[in-house]
Protein backbone atom coordinates (compact mmCIF):
# COMPACT_ATOMS: atom_id res chain seq x y z
CA UNK A 1 0.00 0.00 0.00
CA UNK A 2 1.22 2.63 -1.23
CA UNK A 3 1.24 6.07 1.43
CA UNK A 4 1.03 9.77 -0.48
CA UNK A 5 3.02 12.26 1.88
CA UNK A 6 1.89 15.24 -0.20
CA UNK A 7 -1.55 16.52 1.62
CA UNK A 8 -1.68 19.97 -0.35
CA UNK A 9 -5.05 17.68 -2.54
CA UNK A 10 -7.10 16.93 0.09
CA UNK A 11 -8.75 18.04 3.30
CA UNK A 12 -6.73 17.79 6.45
CA UNK A 13 -6.94 18.13 10.30
CA UNK A 14 -4.61 18.48 12.49
CA UNK A 15 -3.03 18.11 16.35
CA UNK A 16 -0.07 18.78 18.71
CA UNK A 17 0.21 16.33 21.47
CA UNK A 18 3.17 14.88 23.69
CA UNK A 19 4.11 11.72 24.06
CA UNK A 20 3.49 10.64 27.37
CA UNK A 21 5.35 8.01 29.89
CA UNK A 22 2.42 5.91 29.54
CA UNK A 23 2.99 5.50 25.81
CA UNK A 24 6.53 4.55 25.60
CA UNK A 25 8.89 1.43 26.57
CA UNK A 26 11.90 0.75 29.01
CA UNK A 27 14.22 2.79 26.01
CA UNK A 28 11.67 5.60 26.45
CA UNK A 29 10.46 4.98 22.78
CA UNK A 30 7.10 5.22 21.87
CA UNK A 31 5.68 1.90 21.41
CA UNK A 32 4.70 1.15 17.92
CA UNK A 33 0.90 0.46 19.00
CA UNK A 34 0.12 3.62 20.65
CA UNK A 35 0.74 5.36 17.19
CA UNK A 36 -2.79 3.74 16.57
CA UNK A 37 -4.18 6.35 19.17
CA UNK A 38 -2.76 8.92 17.64
CA UNK A 39 -4.08 8.17 13.98
CA UNK A 40 -7.46 7.78 15.91
CA UNK A 41 -7.47 11.51 17.41
CA UNK A 42 -6.26 13.12 14.13
CA UNK A 43 -8.90 10.91 12.06
CA UNK A 44 -11.60 12.26 14.82
CA UNK A 45 -10.63 15.78 14.91
CA UNK A 46 -11.54 15.26 10.96
CA UNK A 47 -14.21 13.76 10.95
CA UNK A 48 -15.78 16.37 13.60
CA UNK A 49 -14.73 19.41 11.04
CA UNK A 50 -16.78 17.59 8.50
CA UNK A 51 -19.38 17.26 10.91
CA UNK A 52 -19.56 13.46 10.76
CA UNK A 53 -18.04 12.69 14.23
CA UNK A 54 -18.70 9.30 16.00
CA UNK A 55 -22.29 10.52 17.23
CA UNK A 56 -22.96 11.71 13.66
CA UNK A 57 -21.78 7.92 12.39
CA UNK A 58 -24.18 5.98 14.96
CA UNK A 59 -26.95 8.66 14.06
CA UNK A 60 -26.58 8.22 10.41
CA UNK A 61 -26.98 4.51 11.05
CA UNK A 62 -23.50 3.41 10.16
CA UNK A 63 -20.05 2.44 11.95
CA UNK A 64 -16.83 2.45 10.20
CA UNK A 65 -14.53 -0.69 10.97
CA UNK A 66 -10.77 0.01 10.26
CA UNK A 67 -9.95 -2.72 7.30
CA UNK A 68 -6.59 -2.01 6.65
CA UNK A 69 -3.64 -0.22 7.74
CA UNK A 70 0.07 0.42 6.67
CA UNK A 71 2.63 2.12 8.83
CA UNK A 72 6.09 3.66 7.94
CA UNK A 73 7.97 4.32 11.26
CA UNK A 74 10.56 6.51 10.15
CA UNK A 75 11.82 7.90 13.12
CA UNK A 76 11.28 7.17 16.53
CA UNK A 77 9.02 9.40 18.85
CA UNK A 78 10.46 9.52 22.24
CA UNK A 79 9.42 10.53 26.23
CA UNK A 80 8.24 13.94 26.23
CA UNK A 81 8.70 14.43 22.17
CA UNK A 82 6.49 17.36 20.69
CA UNK A 83 4.80 16.34 17.55
CA UNK A 84 2.11 17.16 15.26
CA UNK A 85 -0.09 14.58 13.48
CA UNK A 86 -1.92 15.33 10.37
CA UNK A 87 -4.77 13.27 8.93
CA UNK A 88 -5.94 13.42 4.99
CA UNK A 89 -8.46 12.37 4.03
CA UNK A 90 -7.91 10.43 0.24
CA UNK A 91 -11.37 8.85 -0.19
CA UNK A 92 -14.77 9.79 0.79
CA UNK A 93 -17.65 8.05 -1.39
CA UNK A 94 -17.14 4.47 -1.39
CA UNK A 95 -14.70 3.90 2.05
CA UNK A 96 -12.92 6.52 4.08
CA UNK A 97 -9.13 6.31 3.40
CA UNK A 98 -7.09 8.39 5.48
CA UNK A 99 -3.45 9.15 5.12
CA UNK A 100 -1.18 10.06 8.26
CA UNK A 101 2.10 11.85 8.73
CA UNK A 102 3.55 12.49 12.34
CA UNK A 103 6.12 15.18 12.01
CA UNK A 104 8.35 16.64 15.51
CA UNK A 105 8.90 20.22 16.25
CA UNK A 106 11.68 20.87 13.39
CA UNK A 107 8.95 19.31 10.98
CA UNK A 108 11.05 16.64 10.26
CA UNK A 109 8.49 13.29 9.42
CA UNK A 110 8.65 10.56 11.69
CA UNK A 111 5.70 8.38 10.90
CA UNK A 112 3.97 7.87 7.81
CA UNK A 113 0.42 6.04 7.94
CA UNK A 114 -2.99 5.17 5.74
CA UNK A 115 -6.09 3.73 6.79
CA UNK A 116 -8.87 2.14 5.26
CA UNK A 117 -12.73 1.98 6.69
CA UNK A 118 -15.47 0.53 5.25
CA UNK A 119 -19.14 1.55 5.93
CA UNK A 120 -21.47 -1.22 7.82
CA UNK A 121 -24.76 -1.19 8.66
CA UNK A 122 -24.79 -0.57 12.03
CA UNK A 123 -28.60 -2.95 12.22
CA UNK A 124 -27.72 -5.84 9.90
CA UNK A 125 -23.46 -5.61 10.41
CA UNK A 126 -23.31 -5.65 6.65
CA UNK A 127 -21.21 -3.96 4.45
CA UNK A 128 -22.87 -1.66 2.79
CA UNK A 129 -21.98 -0.16 -1.21
CA UNK A 130 -21.07 3.38 -0.67
CA UNK A 131 -20.98 6.40 1.96
CA UNK A 132 -24.51 7.49 3.53
CA UNK A 133 -24.85 10.34 1.49
CA UNK A 134 -24.75 12.94 4.99
CA UNK A 135 -21.10 12.37 4.81
CA UNK A 136 -20.38 12.95 0.82
CA UNK A 137 -22.67 16.32 1.10
CA UNK A 138 -20.66 17.32 4.42
CA UNK A 139 -16.96 16.51 2.07
CA UNK A 140 -18.30 18.16 -0.78
CA UNK A 141 -19.65 21.02 1.01
CA UNK A 142 -16.55 21.83 3.16
CA UNK A 143 -14.43 21.53 -0.34
CA UNK A 144 -16.94 23.96 -1.75
CA UNK A 145 -16.04 26.40 1.07
CA UNK A 146 -12.35 25.71 0.51
CA UNK A 147 -12.53 26.80 -2.89
CA UNK A 148 -14.88 29.55 -2.34
CA UNK A 149 -11.94 30.86 0.56
CA UNK A 150 -14.63 30.54 3.55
Amino acid sequence: MKINNDFSDCLTASENFRIPFHDVDPAGVAWHGRYFKYFESARAALLEELDYSYEGMMASGFVWPVVETAVRYVSPLKLNQRACITACLREWEMRLVLDYRIENEQGVVCTRARTIQVPVDAKTEELTLGSPEILIRNVESRLQELIRGD
